[in-house]
């Protein structure tokens, strides 16, 4: 099982690469019959139960800093602050559940939005930072991909001390050391580089979290990643920059929520309330609070 977003959004990242050829959208793909659910998944997920039972459940990442975690006992991050923000547009209390990642992000839509997993747990109303990509959304047709609300990027983070005139690009790493979360996209990207030049110093850790201690602590001399992860991470002497990366087939990706394709009206209202609060400015509050980059998405 792959931790945090490793096994999401490599799954997605590399559907990309692998559909952006097709003719047309979704061209070749056959729809599926409309899956049925147990009565226990679905009780509690249209707009009307929401409002009268009083609240609304989110599904976040567990140990995904600074997206979604928890510390002292209690849930914080950047999508849990998203996910309140939606809860108090429609007027109820937000209720989270930090969950694991699955072997794919269809595993993790299959166990947090219209299934269930076969043990423990159940769905939620709405699940948080899913990665959204117009192929993937039309061959998953239980789910609603919607409320986009960030665009996330790799970026390389480095030492001030080891660069300090030319911040490191990805052929820096023949010679010199780089942290990378294991099985991400960046282990990915940078051991496909041509050749295999930069297997030997490729530096692997469990998350990005790890992988930028170890560069703080001069472990290695940069770390790659997505940039807000990285950013959580930065410490004095550190620095991050987004360079061009050749032959990266999709470097950037957007973020959103995800809504069980059987509740359009609950998928509206949390899209309409992502929308408000982009446009007046909260969203963008969150993420300077949190000390990160902040990239709205181009959706209307």
């Amino acid at each position: 099982m792959l931790k945090a977003l490793a096994g999401p959004c490599v799954s997605l990242l590399l559907l990309i690469g692998v559909t952006d050829t097709a003719l047309a959208r979704c061209k070749d793909y056959v729809p599926q019959p409309k899956p049925q659910n147990a009565s226990r998944d679905i009780v509690g997920q249209d707009l009307d139960t929401i409002h009268d039972r009083g609240f609304i459940t989110f599904a976040a990442y567990e140990d995904f800093r600074p997206w979604s975690y928890e510390e002292a006992g209690k849930i914080k991050g950047v999508d849990i602050e998203i996910g309140r923000l939606i809860a108090e547009e429609l007027g109820v209390e937000a209720r989270f559940t930090l969950v694991s990642a699955g072997e794919n992000l269809e595993a993790d839509l299959r166990n947090w939005v219209w299934k269930g997993p076969i043990v423990g747990g159940a769905v939620a109303n709405v699940m948080l930072h899913v990665p959204y990509d117009s192929e993937f959304a039309c061959r998953v047709e239980q789910v609603v991909f919607t409320g986009q609300y960030h665009v996330e990027q790799v970026a390389i983070a480095y030492s001030e001390k080891a660069y300090p005139d030319d911040a490191p690009v990805p052929a820096y790493f023949r010679y010199d050391t780089v942290a990378v979360e294991n099985d991400s996209i960046a282990d990915f990207y940078l051991s496909s580089f041509p050749g295999g030049q930069l297997g030997q110093n490729v530096k692997r850790y469990p998350t990005v979290a790890e992988a930028m201690k170890a560069l703080a602590e001069e472990e290695t001399k940069a770390a790659m990643g997505p940039l807000a992860q990285l950013e959580a991470g930065l410490k004095d002497g550190l620095a991050v920059h987004t360079p061009p990366l050749p032959g990266f087939a999709v470097g950037s990706w957007t973020s959103g929520v995800a809504v069980h394709f059987a509740y359009r009206p609950l998928a509206y209202a949390v899209d309409d309330a992502i929308y408000a609060a982009l446009q007046d400015g909260r969203i963008e509050q969150i993420f300077k609070a949190h000390g990160l980059s902040f990239r709205p998405p181009d959706v209307r």
